[in-house]
């Protein structure tokens, strides 16, 4: 986990230059556009950076709005708390200043305009991150309200502040016993939100697709196995997992998969 440590006073993001972690660009209070859907197949954004110090790389891009001077480069966008810790961060490619206003929100900072390139920020999940900044992400059955589109936002955030929540908690040891909730389990990113809960705690991460479900059940992510998983509700949440994925030179039920998935990685299941 990247740690910034710079911030606070309400200082929500922050970048760094990739080259150099020594070369701070500076903190900003707001990133909007940040979490909106790509504008275009090349995955351009433009973020309006509210309440911005430009210092290093970026604060030479400032005079040269207009002209290839004002490209600073590749950087971290950091997602802060509220003591200024780095609680995730996102690469962003070609970060360039597009404009630059006087800010509103105090004398000496400015608005600027940059445009980047990148992935992972994906929409919907400005309100999770907003939930591990504020510690109220902080009881189980949180992600059973959210809208069915930003389901695998709240699973990116989730995999993203890892580390920052877990806090350097070690696994789970082996023999122990978790409990998976089927009642909201209604696709693949609703099983994977249950069962990130049921591993890691609310907001918790144990995969967002079958590679990373295998990869998790290897160690290093919550729980060493072997496990036990009592999966209540497990009829309903089979009735619904029933669409057939490819698994090798043929095709099988998810629900079955995932049961193979476990099985071979040494939990132990209990349907109930």
């Amino acid at each position: 986990m990247r740690t910034s440590e710079r911030g606070g006073d309400g200082q929500k993001y922050a970048l760094t230059s990739d080259e150099d972690d020594s070369d701070f660009w500076g903190f900003a209070y707001e990133a909007e556009g940040l979490f909106t859907p790509l504008p275009d197949e090349e995955g351009a954004r433009r973020v309006h950076l509210a309440g911005c110090l430009p210092q290093g790389s970026l604060l030479r891009c400032v005079d040269h709005v207009g002209s290839r001077r004002a490209a600073a480069g590749n950087a971290w966008f950091e997602l802060l708390d509220r003591n200024g810790a780095t609680m995730g961060s996102y690469f962003v490619n070609e970060v360039t200043v597009t404009d630059v206003k006087p800010s509103a929100r105090s004398a000496g900072l400015v608005d600027l305009t940059v445009a980047l390139w990148c992935e992972d920020a994906l929409p919907g999940a400005e309100r999770p991150w907003e939930l591990v900044r504020t510690d109220h992400l902080n009881h189980t059955g949180m992600w059973h309200e959210i809208a069915p589109e930003d389901r695998h936002a709240w699973l990116s955030v989730a995999l993203w502040s890892r580390e920052y929540q877990r806090q350097g908690k070690p696994d789970a040891p082996a023999g122990q016993v978790f409990t998976l909730d089927g009642r909201h389990i209604v696709d693949r990113d609703t099983f994977y939100c249950a069962i990130g809960e049921a591993i890691n705690g609310p907001g918790g991460y144990f995969g967002w697709n079958l590679d990373a479900l295998d990869d998790c059940l290897s160690g290093g992510w919550g729980a060493a196995t072997p496990f036990t998983l009592h999966w209540d509700f497990s009829a309903e949440a089979r009735a619904r997992l029933a669409e057939r994925v490819p698994a090798g030179d043929r095709e099988i039920v998810l629900f079955d998969l995932l049961l193979k998935i476990f099985e071979e990685r040494g939990v132990s299941v209990i349907l109930r």
